[in-house]
């Protein structure tokens, strides 16, 4: 994908929030379609949280976990849970999501976020994440 500003500015954002490792990680594959999909997810999702706008990353921050446990997709909600530090999310806040999550898609996806995020404060508090 050829390097343009709103790409850059993608990449930049996801390095922000998801850490230089987590990102290092998932563009090393030397394959050229391997990297081609990288920068089409992070044009793509990442382009969204780098556009500004009237929702800020805290905002979009609690939106995508939201919707990931809403959708079952807890790997997303866990490396999004796992980086509520660099977008300003407090614990207090996601404890507060949870309820809304179990109220708006039911008990088993409040569940498995409640799992989740007590799996991330673990792995927070014994310095694995």
């Amino acid at each position: 994908m050829e390097e343009t500003e709103p790409l850059r500015a993608a990449r930049a954002m996801r390095r922000a929030v998801l850490g230089e490792a987590y990102v290092d990680a998932m563009t090393s594959d030397p394959d050229p379609v391997a990297a081609e999909f990288q920068d089409y997810l992070t044009a793509m999702a990442w382009g969204v949280w780098a556009r500004g706008g009237a929702l800020s990353p805290r905002d979009r921050s609690l939106l995508v976990m939201a919707m990931t446990a809403a959708l079952g997709r807890m790997e997303e909600f866990r490396l999004h849970a796992s980086s509520t530090s660099q977008t300003g999310v407090t614990d207090e806040e996601v404890d507060e999501l949870l309820f809304q999550i179990a109220a708006y898609c039911g008990a088993p996806a409040g569940v498995a976020a409640r799992r989740d995020i007590q799996a991330v404060r673990a792995a927070r508090r014994s310095g694995t994440r």
